[in-house]
């Protein structure tokens, strides 16, 4: 059960990851959309989606940092493990907390907008019950096997194993006696990367990156009073008052 828990599953994840984006991208391009429905309702929207999005980001910066960041090198740097306990406990925390009622308001405003609970699809509900699972799971994990002072340090257990498995020899002997809770929040989270591409979560590969490096917007003027301003052409004559 190790081995396939914490050998196979997260390359079966990973594969189904990879192969469902160049699926959607080659096949399913009209489909690759947040499917928004902003035109439904508006008010409810502009304050959860935030809150869901700025959470999920921190989150994903915690994970990034815990997992990926070995603890020797924020010694160096002199982030002692009570230190970096505390950041953790706090921070993500409360990012997860940010989170989490970011999606219970999209929830209530779906089941509670007519308009917006029609277009959702069951591929809509599975995503947000794996996702919202995913999350608690994380800060139930974290709250039940930590203390004020000190608490489970996975950088010893789950970070190293989480960095084997992109040598392709992942050392399943460091999840042994890893709290359950902690276990359970990574088989979630491992479906979650392999049904992220087959939902709206596709959204995310399409950040706009190119934006950042786009020309300049140049503006010109229409004012009369400047000199080489453009005359006004058909259909753009100031009206009379």
């Amino acid at each position: 059960m190790n081995t396939l828990l914490w050998g196979a599953l997260p390359y079966v994840a990973f594969v189904l990851l990879v192969a469902g984006v160049v699926w959607r991208y080659r096949y399913d391009k009209f489909g690759w959309t947040t499917r928004s429905s902003q035109v439904y309702e508006s008010k409810l929207l502009n304050i959860a989606s935030p809150m869901f999005h700025y959470g999920i980001l921190f989150v994903l910066v915690g994970h990034l940092m815990g997992l990926f960041v070995p603890e020797s090198w924020t010694d160096k740097v002199g982030l002692t493990e009570s230190a970096y306990h505390k950041l953790s406990l706090w921070g993500g925390t409360a990012a997860g907390a940010l989170a989490v009622l970011g999606i219970l308001m999209l929830l209530y405003r779906r089941r509670t907008k007519a308009p917006v609970f029609r277009a959702t699809t069951a591929n809509d509900k599975l995503m947000y019950v794996v996702l919202l699972a995913a999350i608690v799971m994380g800060m139930w994990a974290k709250l039940t096997n930590s203390g004020l002072e000190e608490g489970y340090n996975y950088r010893e257990s789950i970070a190293p194993w989480a960095r084997s498995l992109f040598t392709l020899q992942p050392d399943v002997d460091r999840m042994v006696g890893v709290p359950l809770t902690f276990q359970i929040h990574a088989v979630i989270g491992l479906l979650l990367f392999a049904l992220l591409p087959f939902t709206r979560l596709i959204h995310m590969f399409s950040a706009p990156v190119q934006y950042l490096f786009r020309p300049y917007v140049v503006y010109r003027s229409r004012d009369p009073k400047r000199v080489g301003a453009r005359p006004d052409r058909r259909g753009w004559e100031r009206a009379d008052s």
